[in-house]
């Protein structure tokens, strides 16, 4: 039972690896179609057929195909073939006018197939020529149809055709069709109808078998091309401009016109009739633009005007086209939610209508710079592109006008650009006067529109010194800047940048350098020196004036003159005993013991100022003196100890003391004594202020050493009571030798020169001319 299997399953394996892989019936053939074309007058005697293999095919197991075509009644052709076409050739002429049965026969080593049975007339097969001798006819009386003419491609004996035409205007690419319900019988011409007149068209025609549903249309027909007739052209396309008048409340209107849409000829000229004219102002045609400007009024905003024009043609006129300017504040209700964007190279337009029944159309107007064009929408319009040519990188200001019977309605108007890019330039950047201390301002013009190449974003300044680089961003509609917060005596260099959507373009540097001193800085400073100048001068003159005497006292002390001094009326005309203090009585005193001068001759001037000295002593030994003082005061600075270098008030203010020797026993006469006398050395407080040989002894030292030397002691001859007899020379020298050695000898204060005798002889003065200055107390 097994082995029956395994022998079984052995032969179909042997089977199967002698079989080729995939090997498939053929299937059957599919879109079998077969045509006999025409060959100078007649049918041609081959007619070719095609079909689609259906199935799998390999190299190993072929496909091959077997075209019949019977004619019934007649002979078979036979055609094998392994492509997918065929031809049979008839023996001596196309079978017209019988039947035909045409197949095709799929077949390979696991089998065959026969297609679908094609079983028609063998008119049906048949694809003619096109119609030969096409021609258009341009008739005057009809200049909005053409007549077309053609011949038959083939004789009406072997085949009934029937045509198809086909006409557009000259350079368009888009054909119109005649209808075949047109065109279904046996005709050799036709009229086309609704034509544009003036207007040149190209026209083809195609032919195929009469019988419905047969046959092949020929090829198009060779071009047939001819211009209407013209005829009275249409409605001219009137516009305005308006601009601000010259004058106040005024308006300047300027009509154009364009070619009517339906010029129907070449246009000659235009008519208009403004108002009440009774006759129109003939206006040839510009040659030179896209429209024609026709005249141009001054219109006041509160008047309204009518216009009418007509156009001309070799024909006739035009009727007339109708505009109406109302007045400036009666303009009619406008569209609204303009937009405008561009798209695939075009400007589209989109709005809303107005709520008015009276609208009858649309003006979409672009104007760019000087450059102005329009077009008409209908009334039922909500979104049209501009059909106009429009240039890249330029600002077109476009307007939807809603027309009410020819009346115009307010504009809505939007910019745009058709596409943006970088502005070719940036605006040249340059200073408003000078530059500051710490600002300065620029100024700059805006673009051109046609510089910009798109709308101006923002400007970008940028400003650099030595040390740091700043920017700073504003508005478009910005054209000046302060810069503020520079330092001064600084160079800057600044240049602007102008950007758009798509890019950014810089201008040139310009440079600059600020002020070192802010303006009337120096002129504060200058006017701040001279008033303060001023007002030291002036509180120096108010102090001259209210302090003049203390300004005299202190620098132009007044010196004192001793011939006009009353000292020497406050001693008596008698010399007065000294008598020794008693020493409890000389507290607060210095005192200084000294020799008494026993020369006997003195300087003739010393001998002049001893009434002087008399009255000095005298004060000194009454205690109601000058000074005042008091032998019970307070021991003072002597003047030996005073600051010379003090303060002039301080020095009068202060108390300044005077210093003398007292001899115990006066003096009594050119005799010395032969007891020895005592000298003593008291300082008085007077309040007297010191002379300048006072305060500077060693000025008088050497004044007094100069005085010694200019004058020099000479011997006198000193006179007693009772003898006129000299002394003697040796007791004056030593008289004199004595005096030299005294410490006070300098002064030549207190020194008395004793007579022979003993007795006081008459006192001599011994005030020494003053060298310094008088301090008034």
């Amino acid at each position: 039972m097994v082995s029956e299997r395994v022998l079984q399953l052995l032969v179909l394996a042997c089977i199967a690896s002698s079989l080729p892989a995939r090997a498939d019936r053929p299937g059957k053939p599919e879109n079998l179609s077969c045509q006999a074309v025409q060959e100078t007058e007649y049918i041609s005697t081959t007619i070719s057929c095609k079909w689609d293999p259906v199935g799998h095919q390999t190299t190993n197991v072929p496909t091959s195909y077997t075209l019949t075509v019977a004619v019934l009644f007649s002979t078979t052709y036979n055609v094998s073939t392994q492509e997918n076409h065929a031809m049979v050739h008839f023996v001596s002429s196309f079978p017209t006018h019988m039947m035909l049965e045409i197949w095709v026969e799929a077949h390979n080593k696991l089998g065959r197939i026969e297609s679908e049975h094609l079983k028609e007339d063998a008119g049906w097969f048949v694809k003619t020529n096109p119609p030969s001798d096409v021609k258009l006819i341009s008739e005057k009386s009809f200049p909005t149809s053409l007549l077309i003419n053609w011949t038959h491609p083939i004789p009406k004996e072997y085949l009934k055709l029937t045509y198809q035409i086909r006409f557009c205007p000259n350079g368009s690419q888009s054909w119109t069709y005649v209808p075949l319900v047109d065109t279904a019988m046996d005709i050799q011409s036709f009229r086309l109808q609704n034509l544009q007149p003036d207007t040149v068209y190209v026209t083809q025609v195609c032919c195929k078998n009469s019988r419905n549903g047969s046959g092949y249309w020929s090829n198009w027909s060779t071009n047939a091309t001819v211009r209407t007739s013209e005829d009275r052209p249409g409605k001219p396309d009137l516009w305005r401009i308006i601009a601000e008048g010259d004058g106040i409340n005024e308006r300047r209107v300027q009509f154009i016109c364009k070619d009517p849409v339906l010029a129907n000829g070449r246009i000659t000229g235009f008519n208009i009739r403004i108002q009440d004219q009774k006759v129109p102002s003939p206006v040839n045609r510009s040659e030179s633009g896209s429209f024609t400007i026709l005249q141009q009024i001054h219109l006041a905003d509160k008047k309204s005007v009518k216009v009418y024009v007509t156009a001309d043609n070799s024909v006739g006129k035009s009727v007339e086209a109708l505009l109406v300017i109302p007045e400036k504040s009666h303009e009619l209700a406008p569209v609204g939610e303009l937009k405008v964007w561009p798209q695939g190279g075009r400007l589209w337009l989109e709005w809303k209508p107005p709520n008015s029944t009276a609208l009858s159309e649309y003006v979409v107007e672009w104007v760019s710079g000087d450059q102005t064009d329009w077009q008409r929408e209908n009334r039922n319009t909500r979104r049209t592109a501009i059909k106009g040519n429009l240039e890249k990188f330029v600002c077109y200001n476009v307007s939807v006008y809603p027309m009410y019977s020819g009346r115009t309605g307010k504009p809505a108007s939007t910019a745009v650009f058709l596409e943006q890019g970088a502005p070719l330039e940036a605006p040249a950047v340059r200073l408003n006067g000078k530059p500051g201390h710490d600002e300065a301002e620029l100024v700059w013009k805006e673009l051109p529109q046609r510089r910009r190449r798109g709308f101006i974003t923002n400007y970008t300044i940028f400003y650099t010194s030595a040390t740091k680089k700043q920017k700073i961003t504003v508005p478009a509609d910005t054209t000046s800047y302060t810069l503020k917060s520079l330092t001064g005596n600084t160079k800057y260099d600044v240049w602007i940048i102008a950007s758009t959507i798509n890019g950014s373009t810089a201008s040139f540097n310009h440079s600059f350098t600020t002020l070192k001193y802010a303006p009337g800085e120096m002129e504060g400073i200058v006017v701040g020196v001279s008033l303060g100048f001023l007002f030291i001068v002036v509180v120096t003159m108010l102090l001259c004036v209210y302090k003049k005497d203390a300004i005299k006292v202190n620098f132009w002390p007044r010196i004192p003159d001793p011939g006009e001094s009353t000292i020497g009326n406050w001693s008596p005309d008698y010399p007065l005993k000294a008598e020794r203090p008693k020493e409890n009585g000389l507290c607060g005193v210095s005192v200084l013991d000294v020799d008494v001068c026993d020369g006997k001759c003195v300087f003739e001037e010393d001998k002049a100022s001893l009434p002087l000295k008399k009255d000095k002593y005298l004060s000194e030994e009454h205690s109601s003196g000058i000074g005042g003082s008091s032998c019970m005061s307070s021991p003072r600075q002597s003047v030996s100890d005073s600051d010379e270098g003090g303060d002039m008030a301080d020095t009068t203010a202060s108390t300044v003391q005077y210093s003398s020797v007292v001899a115990s026993n006066g003096y009594k006469g050119q005799t010395p004594n032969s007891q020895p006398q005592q000298a003593i050395f008291s300082r008085s407080e007077s309040t007297q202020p010191l002379l300048d040989s006072e305060e500077n002894p060693d000025t008088l030292l050497q004044d007094g050493s100069r005085q010694s030397h200019r004058f020099p002691r000479r011997p006198c001859s000193t006179h007693t009571a009772g003898s006129d007899d000299g002394t003697n020379p040796g007791d004056i020298m030593e008289q004199q030798g004595a005096l030299e050695s005294l410490d006070f000898c300098p002064l030549e204060e207190d020194c008395e020169q004793p007579t022979a005798d003993g007795q006081s002889a008459a006192p001599v003065s011994n005030y020494m001319l003053q060298l310094g200055g008088y301090r008034p107390q």
